[in-house]
């Protein structure tokens, strides 16, 4: 019976954004896996179910929407386009009565070439007012994964680094732990160098031949190539303190939008990579506030978003009740990449968010 109430209260947030201008459309439940794992972060893929389909293979239960949305619109949609949905996705959960494994979400995904920054602050908006509507006044919290990244490929340092850093954007600890050490301010882990000294006295032939059969799926080939490439990042020199406390600064950085602008401008000289995604956080703002957003007050954090969806790489939100034990109850994204990775050739920006359907319920009260 909850289910019921969730679904109608997932189907009514659809329909209003109908009425805002989206087009309501569905998508697929089940969904190849080989493309779309490499596209979820983390956390989703642990917990995405799978299946074998004897014809098609490996498949998958929709872990959200935005994927297989996108995938549509790739594959015909009109330009500049603006939908919304309505209907489950499904999760493994890691405790027993943790969360639900099968939940509504309703969403809405913003397909346009040009007023980006007036996209990203419409779909915020429209969320924002629609919980309002419905009597919720949550916490939302912003962000923008794209100043983070402007500042990684900045960096004077090695691209092999670099793209590390990028990988690892969304595992914050373990992107911690590669910026303790490329700036030095971590020794190199033992075992590590253990295997440089080893390969400082003979070739990866020699080490190969030393280690008895040859066992696992890396061919010799591939090894030596891995052994070239830990040796040319040993041999690079750490980041410079500067800029490496610059990098430390950023992702610290948490206050008020307006605040946090300034604050950004003022490390901008010494940062410049990050100075084109500082002009579209500025213009974002101003697009907020003419729909209405206090940016005085709208709560930002560099580090935003940096456990969410992998596909993210822009402004990034949430809007999170009282309790911090609860999952946030709406939040979205900007995906520019993500289309260039599903649209065979063909890109487009694009920006969209989801609301926790069975969440606002309950905050609601609202009884089955």
């Amino acid at each position: 019976m909850r289910s019921g109430v969730e679904r109608a209260t997932s189907d009514r947030l659809a329909a209003w954004f109908a009425d805002q201008g989206a087009t309501l459309v569905e998508a697929d439940i089940l969904l190849p896996a080989e493309t779309l794992l490499d596209l979820y972060g983390e956390d989703i893929r642990a917990r995405a179910y799978m299946t074998v389909d004897p014809v098609q293979g490996e498949m998958m239960l929709r872990p959200d929407f935005t994927v297989p949305v996108v995938q549509q619109h790739m594959a015909g949609g009109a330009d500049p386009a603006t939908y919304a949905y309505s209907g489950p996705v499904f999760r493994k959960q890691t405790r027993a009565g943790d969360r639900p494994s099968e939940f509504h979400q309703a969403g809405i995904e913003v397909f346009r070439r040009d007023q980006r920054e007036e996209s990203d602050a419409r779909v915020f908006a429209l969320i924002n007012q629609v919980l309002r509507e419905n009597g919720l006044t949550l916490r939302p919290v912003t962000g923008d994964i794209g100043i983070l990244m402007a500042a990684v490929r900045g960096l004077a340092t090695s691209e092999r680094r670099k793209q590390a850093l990028l990988r690892h954007i969304w595992r914050p600890q373990r992107f911690r732990a590669l910026l303790d050490r490329f700036s030095g301010r971590a020794p190199v882990p033992q075992a590590r160098k253990h295997l440089l000294d080893r390969l400082a006295k003979g070739s990866p032939a020699d080490l190969i031949a030393q280690a008895g059969t040859f066992t696992g799926l890396r061919s010799e080939a591939e090894i030596a190539a891995r052994v070239q490439a830990l040796t040319e990042d040993a041999q690079t020199p750490a980041l410079a303190a500067p800029e490496a406390a610059l990098l430390y600064d950023l992702l610290s950085l948490q206050a008020p939008s307006r605040a946090a602008l300034q604050h950004l401008r003022g490390i901008a000289p010494m940062l410049p990579a990050i100075t084109p995604a500082v002009d579209r956080f500025a213009a974002r703002l101003d697009a907020l506030a003419a729909q209405g957003i206090d940016t005085e007050t709208l709560p930002f954090e560099a580090s935003h978003g940096r456990t969410s969806l992998e596909y993210y790489d822009g402004f990034v939100f949430s809007f999170h009740a009282d309790d911090p034990a609860l999952p946030p109850v709406a939040s979205g994204g900007r995906y520019d990449a993500l289309t260039a990775v599903l649209g065979q050739g063909k890109s487009i920006p694009a920006v969209g968010g989801v609301i926790r359907a069975g969440l606002m319920t309950r905050l609601m009260g609202e009884k089955p």
